[in-house]
Order: C-alpha cells, then sequence, then structure tokens
C-alpha cells in the first residue's frame, strides 16, 4: 500500500466546499481543515504510485485550489 499526504491551499472562504468534493475522490482516506500555511490535508492510499498520481492530479485541478504540496511515504520507515 502506498500513502500520500497532499497539504492544500484553496481561495480564502472556499475550504468547506473543497473538502466536500475531496471527501468523494476515490483513494481519499481522511480530510481534514487545518490552521497555519495550509488550508486543508488530505490523506491518500492506494496499491500504487500510479493511482495516487493521477488522484493529486485530480486535487490540483479541482475549482478554488490555489497550490499544493505533496508528501509520499517511503516503505520500511514507518
Amino acid at each position: 500500500m502506498t500513502t500520500a499526504y497532499v497539504l492544500v491551499i484553496c481561495d480564502l472562504g472556499s475550504e468547506e466546499q473543497v473538502i466536500e468534493e475531496l471527501k468523494h475522490l476515490s483513494g481519499i482516506k481522511e480530510v481534514f481543515g487545518v490552521f497555519g500555511a495550509y488550508d486543508i490535508l488530505v490523506k491518500l492510499e492506494s496499491a500504487n504510485e500510479k493511482n495516487l498520481s493521477d488522484v493529486i492530479t485530480w486535487i490540483r485541478k479541482l475549482n478554488r485550489v490555489r497550490s499544493t504540496l505533496t508528501l509520499m511515504t517511503t516503505e520500511g520507515q514507518e
């Protein structure tokens, strides 16, 4: 299983709308609104990196998403 975390910056005031959209994407396990430099934290899990890459691309294309930072986990360092 491959896991990634995506930090999302979205348009001011659109956090709840973006979170609702994210909840319906395949491969997303958890979504949290957060305080700080980023607005949303997304946890993704998939059988392979290709599927994760596809979901991350969808996240980046969502309306009101301004930027993302993706953190891929490394196996054996859990």
